[in-house]
């Protein structure tokens, strides 16, 4: 049992592709995020490890830890964490934090600082959900919704950035991430009076699942419904498209926003936590 560690991404979906896809709905993250590097390129984040766990012949777990978030953790045999997390610091990598099930993440927290002298706090609790049967705002609010495109870079840039901002990530969210995220349609805005009001983006479907993700209004727009309608839209679009599973991961800390899922057609299908070092 021991962890096989690559930069390759091809390395990667190659050895625990299939681990990944046996389950699309939990490994939304790592499978979105590890075909857009598959597409774009080696250069789409500063830095990519990625690696699996290996019991015997046979993939067990995975791993990913892209440009300055935290390490991202799939589902694995407990004694994997915090070998991982032990793995990480001896290469002296310098992991900002994990995110993963409670009780894997805490594993891996434990045994990280542990080793590395350092803290470990809650940033954040999510909760990811699955789309059971849209339904649509009734009444939708003023205004309608199309796909953004090349004449609203600047404006998506920015409410990317400010949704960063608003969920406590780490860095600045990357360019060539959201470039691409524009031109493959997968950017929806909300119109209302002539001027985008809110945005909803969308990841291609990978395994059969999409994911909705971010989904942001302006402080001056927000309770007008805006954020509901370029959700469903966007939602529609994922399907529309062909993903047979539609995700999205809500703040529980947020009751306001895990109420408009749901009442959406999104249903709970498990929680993660993130937890930072420093």
């Amino acid at each position: 049992m021991a962890w096989k560690l690559t930069d390759d991404v091809h390395e990667f979906l190659a050895r625990a592709g299939g681990l990944l896809r046996a389950d699309p709905v939990a490994n939304t993250v790592p499978l979105t995020v590890a075909e857009a590097i598959r597409r774009q390129g080696a250069a789409l984040y500063r830095t990519a490890l990625f690696g699996w766990w290996a019991e015997g012949g046979d993939v067990a777990g995975a791993f990913m830890w892209t440009g300055a978030y935290p390490v991202l953790i799939s589902e694995m045999p407990e004694p994997a964490a915090p070998a991982l997390a032990a793995e990480l610091a001896g290469r002296g990598a310098a992991v900002p934090g994990v995110n993963g099930s409670p009780d894997l993440a805490e594993g891996f927290a434990e045994a990280w600082t542990r080793r590395t002298g350092t803290r470990a706090r809650v940033e954040l609790r999510q909760r990811l959900h699955r789309l059971a049967g849209l339904v649509m705002p009734d009444p939708p609010p003023e205004g309608a919704a199309r796909v953004a495109d090349g004449g609203d870079l600047d404006l998506v840039r920015d409410w990317f950035a400010a949704f960063h901002r608003d969920a406590g990530g780490h860095g600045d969210p990357d360019p060539a991430v959201i470039d691409g995220r524009l031109a493959e349609g997968g950017v929806t805005l909300w119109e209302a009076g002539g001027r985008p009001v809110a945005m909803a983006g969308r990841t291609p479907a990978v395994a059969g699942a999409a994911r909705v993700a971010p989904v942001y209004t302006p402080a001056e727009h927000r309770r007008r419904g805006y954020g509901a309608a370029v959700t469903a839209a966007v939602t529609r679009a994922a399907r529309d498209a062909g993903a047979g599973e539609v995700v999205l991961f809500t703040d529980l800390a947020n009751p306001t926003s895990n109420g408009v899922y749901r009442r959406l057609g999104y249903r709970p299908v498990e929680d993660r936590v993130v937890l930072a070092f420093g």
